[in-house]
């Protein structure tokens, strides 16, 4: 069960970082050209929202219940404090993913209230592109290369 929520985990990782640059390069575009928000921009947003909503989901799971390596650090989470790769995962990663998620959230409420197409992809620039900077910062870079 594990192995196959992190093979999840680690797809979903990559489809999340592919809609969020499609997403970021076509609010970019909008946003320069002054042209009117289509269907498929509020699209994109509601996708990689959920994409994302799908990852939060599939993360707990594995933070809260089959991670080896959160059991580890939540049996001595003093200790784990002191392991760097115990701390990212129990603790920098999961922050880090849920302020991602949070501004992702933000972004897409405050678009859906913004009235002008240029505040929309304003907005969603800001939002979106802070939140896709911690989620490569957030990324286990170490177990994607090795």
């Amino acid at each position: 069960m594990y192995t196959g929520l992190l093979h999840l985990h680690n797809s979903l990782r990559w489809l999340i970082l592919l809609v969020a640059l499609v997403t970021l390069v076509k609010y970019f575009m909008g946003w320069f050209s002054q042209k009117g928000w289509m269907k498929s921009d509020n699209i994109l947003g509601i996708l990689f929202t959920a994409i994302m909503d799908i990852q939060l989901v599939v993360g707990l799971v594995l933070y809260l219940g089959y991670s080896p390596i959160t059991k580890a650090a939540f049996q001595d989470f003093g200790a784990a404090m002191k392991n760097a790769d115990l701390r990212f995962y129990a603790v920098e990663h999961f922050i880090m993913m849920i302020i991602a998620l949070a501004l992702v959230h933000i972004g897409r409420s405050k678009t859906k209230k913004a009235i002008s197409a240029r505040r929309k992809f304003g907005i969603s620039l800001v939002f979106f592109g802070i939140a896709y900077i911690i989620i490569l910062a957030a990324i286990p870079w170490s177990r994607v290369i090795a």
